[in-house]
């Protein structure tokens, strides 16, 4: 019974509010000249659930939107500007930087963060940005890995992603990757905590209406990293991963887990089409 009353006060708070709308139609341009796809139609694989895919972008106030459109304005990038000093820092028993084997990430890393995460074939394993920079990091420099979604390892992942902006995200999803699809989607779809919510009843069912002051967005990682204006930081996929589940009143994977390595696959498949905005200002 308990459960049950839990469920019915969730479904009141998703109710459409006398003010909740869906995605506006405006246009999202970068810099003036960097135009991004922010609709597209939906992958295949969602043929039967959505008919468009659509940016978080559309569901932010005018004024969040605005300071993504000017990377002066967007908070974002002053992790970018740091990661670009790290980039250039050698570290490690080796003495190398990234520079040292990549040179500039604004040659050698445009169109990384569109494939990702995909399946290492060498590691045998699926692996997103981060455990890619880690790798690098622990077997080429001698350093030490980076703490998941944390300080210099979220803003690293927002500079290999600021260079593929207004590129389309295309992640495969079969061969190897598939069972990883496979599990990340089963996630998205299965209720957690006390609230009984799964990612589908906010994002799928109920996107473009509020629940309490937060208008529901499709839930896509295309801009991420994400500058949140909630917390004042950068924030990786994974953490708000964790902030959802944690909000349904249940126990949470941790960042970098196998599950959130899944679901991140599975949650950017869904995006396939849309322009990489990394790093995004949300609220």
């Amino acid at each position: 019974m308990k459960f049950r009353a839990l469920t019915a006060v969730a479904a009141l708070l998703l109710a459409p509010a006398a003010f909740a709308g869906g995605a506006d139609d405006d246009t999202l341009t970068i810099n003036g000249d960097l135009d991004m796809v922010t609709k597209a139609a939906a992958p295949d694989h969602l043929s039967d659930v959505l008919d468009e895919v659509i940016s978080g972008w559309h569901f932010r106030s005018d004024e969040t939107q605005q300071l993504q459109t000017d990377d002066f304005e967007n908070q974002g990038m002053i992790f970018v500007d740091q990661a670009i000093d790290q980039w250039n820092t050698a570290e490690g028993t080796e003495g190398k930087s990234c520079a040292d084997c990549h040179s500039d990430p604004a040659d050698s890393m445009v169109g990384v963060t569109t494939t990702y995460p995909k399946w290492n074939e060498d590691a045998g394993e699926m692996r997103t940005v981060q455990m890619q920079v880690n790798d690098c990091r622990t077997n080429r420099m001698g350093a030490e890995a980076w703490k998941y979604d944390a300080g210099a390892a979220v803003s690293m992942e927002a500079l290999i992603a600021s260079v593929s902006r207004g590129m389309p995200v295309d992640v495969a999803i079969d061969g190897p990757a598939a069972e990883y699809w496979e599990a990340g989607k089963d996630i998205y779809y299965t209720r957690y905590g006390q609230l009984e919510l799964s990612c589908a009843n906010c994002h799928e069912q109920n996107y473009g209406n509020y629940i309490r002051a937060d208008h529901l967005s499709q839930g896509q990682i295309n801009g991420f990293p994400t500058y949140r204006l909630k917390n004042a930081q950068l924030n990786g996929a994974h953490s708000r991963f964790k902030g959802c589940i944690r909000d349904t009143r249940a126990e949470t994977f941790s960042a970098g887990s196998d599950e959130f390595i899944a679901l991140e696959l599975y949650v950017k498949s869904r995006g396939n089409g849309l322009s990489v905005e990394g790093p995004s200002v949300r609220n």
